[in-house]
């Protein structure tokens, strides 16, 4: 390490006052460190209004060892970041941007050696695989009713056997994100060409017809290029004026370290998109208007509670069913036309939500949990 470093002054007393938070990322040789620098400047100004040190730390500077570690402050009054000497943290907070790099052995074990050191708490150890998301929720008799019938794209028998049950069908990439890579197939037996391919783009989506299952299954193999995908049941999704939208529930845990619902969104389908995802052409919109544009304003809120129940229960199972500790969760849920509730996705990294007030609760909501964790080592340690 570098111990020609600035040194951030924070003695014994204060450390013991003040909490620290790690904002663990991958380092970078050109820019310091990787990931949404915005969303990590945001955490570091909402954490420090909040009592807390907190800062940037990557993988290759958390040495568990030492009582220092070289971390990363950004100074807001000019957005400018500058390598310091930080107090070893209490809490980390996984922020490493791609599965690739979670990926590689050497940060694995790191990770693994966080969750069993008792000077910190590691909070969303890791990305999650959709196959594992939809297995561990099927496990338990609360959950299993709201997810889509969902297999491994594995051979085109497969793909048959679901196209049987199912005429229209999601394929997704096993570790995809924000609508990347996502296909449906809808099959119309009475058309010459029966099988109907349509294929996610950056903003709009491709459409094939196929005459035959072969024809179809090349079609997928050649897009796929040998990526893990599941073929899952279709849900034909409320809409408003013919556009499908879902809903982005973001789920945190509070500060009594207890799973709370922070904000409800929706997002509208763009005009030739699949999917509801922004990046993809989707579109952000008030989640009561639409629903009561689709069914009526009593219903819309009543639809609201169920939603904001049905995650909760969701979230709690995927802590449950995956051993692991986590702290927050985003998650997609339809509603079809009849009013029922589906589980399509959950993320352990949320991205930013761009209503304002859900943004500005989630970032609060970090630090209450952070204080809960905090609370609780110290309370244990005392206890020993």
């Amino acid at each position: 390490m570098d111990n020609s470093l600035p040194i951030e002054v924070h003695g014994k007393e204060e450390r013991a006052r003040r909490p620290v938070l790690a904002i663990l990322t991958m380092d970078d040789d050109g820019q310091y460190f990787r990931g949404n620098r915005s969303n990590f400047a945001d955490l570091i100004v909402t954490g420090q209004s909040m009592g807390f040190i907190v800062y940037v730390l990557t993988v290759k500077n958390l040495i568990l060892s030492r009582n220092s570690l070289k971390g990363f402050v950004y100074n807001p009054d000019n957005g400018t970041w500058h390598p310091r000497l930080l107090p070893f943290p209490n809490i980390i907070y996984n922020r490493i941007p791609f599965r690739e790099d979670e990926l590689q052995p050497s940060v694995k074990m790191k990770l693994e050696a966080c969750k069993r050191n008792p000077r910190v708490k590691l909070f969303n150890h890791s990305f999650f695989n959709k196959w594992e998301l939809f297995s561990w929720l099927i496990q338990s008799k609360s959950t299993k009713p709201y997810i889509p019938t969902t297999r491994k794209l594995m051979s085109i028998s497969g793909l048959v056997r679901m196209m049987r049950k199912h005429n229209f069908l999601y394929l997704k990439p096993e570790s995809g994100k924000a609508g990347k890579g996502i296909m449906t197939i809808m099959v119309q037996p009475e058309k010459p060409m029966p099988y109907l391919l349509k294929i996610q783009e950056s903003k709009k989506s491709s459409t094939y017809n196929c005459a035959t299952v072969s024809k179809l299954w090349n079609r997928i193999q050649k897009q796929s290029s040998d990526e893990a995908y599941i073929a899952q049941q279709g849900i034909k999704l409320a809409a408003v004026n013919d556009r499908n939208f879902d809903l982005r529930v973001l789920v945190q845990k509070n500060q009594r370290g207890q799973w709370d619902i922070t904000g409800i969104g929706a997002r509208m389908a763009g005009a030739s998109s699949i999917t509801t995802h922004v990046p993809r052409g989707g579109m952000i919109e008030d989640p009561e208007k639409l629903l009561a544009s689709s069914f009526n304003e009593a219903q819309a809120r009543k639809l609201l509670i169920r939603a904001k129940n049905t995650a909760l229960l969701i979230a709690k199972q995927i802590e449950r069913a995956s051993g692991q500790m986590l702290g927050e969760m985003s998650m997609d849920l339809g509603i079809d036309s009849n009013g029922s509730i589906w589980f399509f996705e959950a993320n352990s990294k949320p991205m930013k939500f761009d209503e304002p007030h859900i943004r500005h609760k989630s970032l609060e909501q970090i630090f209450h949990y952070a204080r809960y964790l905090t609370k609780r080592k110290l309370e244990k340690a005392g206890g020993a």
